[in-house]
Parts: C-alpha cells; structure tokens; sequence
C-alpha cells in the first residue's frame, strides 16, 4: 500500500499564516501538521511508501522541511507545477497526478494535509481489508451545524454509503466524511475515468458522489476527536486540544 498525502492547497482562508508557509507545515503541538500525519500512516504494517503532492509555491518548504528527517518508510515529496488556485489541479487531480507519475499499482491510502486527528487508522484498514471496497473513514460529529459546512453521510444497515450530501442546509445525519480514503489497486481507474469524464476534480466530495453511482462506498465510523484545519480558529483549537482523548459531546 501507498500513501499519498495530498498538500497542494494554497489555503487561502489561513492567510497570512499561509503567505510562506503550506497549512501541512504549520506547527500543531511543537511539530508541523504532516507530521502527526505521517505518525498516524505508518502504524499500518501494509504502506511501504509516502508521496507528499504539493505546488511550485511551496515545493521548496517541504523538500527542505524533509531533510534531515527519518522515518521508518521512504517518503517523497512531488511537485504537481501548479501556482495558483486558477491552475490548481484539484485534490482528485492531484491523487491522479501521483498515481500516474510514479506508476502507482497498489492499494492506496489518501489523507488530505489539512487533516488532524488522535484515532488510529488501524480498525479502518482492517475494515478496508476486509471488504476489499472503497472506504471512507467517517467522524460522528453529533453536531447539525459541522455537518451543514462539511460532507455529511447517512449510512445503510452494512455501512455502506446510502447519500452522500455537501454542506447540506437540511443534513440527514451528522456523520462528517473525513478526508481520508482507502482504495484497492483494481479501484484506481475509476479515479482516472472520473477525471478523463471531465468532472470537477477540486473537492473529493464531488467524487465521492460520482463514484457511489458506479460503486459502493464504506464508512468507517469514528468518535475520537478530528480537527478540519481550515481556517484559523480551527488551528487555534488544535493547537489547544489536539493530543488530549476527546470524544465528541
């Protein structure tokens, strides 16, 4: 299995902290975020191999936030050439972009680089390898109002995916879709046909809903905190919380 770690945002909503710095690198408890990621991915025996996909803005950030560092798998930074949110090739885009430039054939682990949460990614492998079907990973926020600014999923009773709604004004359920994806090796075409359809390929939200027309979808349901580091108040929260076991109320 390869991870991809998807960082090729331009974080807008974080400016001015995002001026010279991608989000994945601000500090989130004395280490930047990529690296709590990072910690989290390689608990799963299975991923041999890292690929941070950033922009040629900030491609030089994180080759020189990787020197010096070791970790127990290789990982490797690409530049997807983009410089700007009008030429940006879009998380899905992107994914696609790292498949492609290193002839990627195995199973895949997607985590967006905004991403930071205290759970391990071990029951939902387990639950990946079980059903060798696509899984999304899910955080039940019991909140209405989280779910009306994210991806919110109602479930059927084999936990496959039932609706999938983005920033519903009315949502059916406060299950937030994570951005975190397991695919199977024989699933990655489908991420190139989406593209070659000529979808949107910024938001994986997009995909999703795409993607559950052609195939099953599964959750994997967490309580665990997770932190959507979007915009500063979020970070701020992080930088308070993170690392303590909070579970949503």
């Amino acid at each position: 299995m390869k991870a991809i770690l998807t960082c090729a945002g331009y974080a807008s909503r974080l400016w001015p902290l995002t001026k010279d710095t991608p989000k994945p690198l601000l500090e989130v408890k004395g280490r930047p975020i990529v690296e709590h990621i990072i910690e989290k991915v390689v608990e799963i025996p299975e991923v041999d191999g890292i690929y941070i996909v950033t922009n040629e803005k900030f491609y030089s950030n994180f080759e020189k936030w990787l020197q010096g560092k070791s970790f127990k798998i290789p990982v490797k930074v690409l530049n997807d050439g983009t410089t700007s949110n009008d030429d940006r090739l879009g998380q899905v885009g992107d994914i696609q972009f790292v498949i492609e430039k290193e002839n990627i054939s195995d199973d895949i682990l997607v985590v967006a680089g905004d991403n930071l949460f205290n759970f391990s990614l071990l029951p939902a492998h387990e639950n990946f390898k079980s059903n060798s079907s696509i899984v999304n990973p899910l955080w039940e926020s019991k909140s209405y109002r989280a779910a009306r600014e994210s991806g919110s999923v109602v479930l059927n009773d084999d936990a496959s995916f039932a609706e999938f709604m983005e920033k519903a004004p009315a949502p059916k359920s406060t299950l937030l879709s994570l951005g975190i994806y397991f695919f199977p090796r024989q699933k990655l075409g489908l991420i190139k046909r989406y593209i070659a359809e000529k979808n949107n390929a910024d938001k994986m939200g997009y995909f999703i809903t795409w993607l559950m027309q052609h195939e099953k979808v599964y959750g994997h349901v967490y309580f665990e905190k997770w932190f959507d580091i979007g915009w500063i108040e979020a970070l701020e929260e992080a930088r308070q919380s993170f690392g303590s076991v909070l579970v949503a109320k």
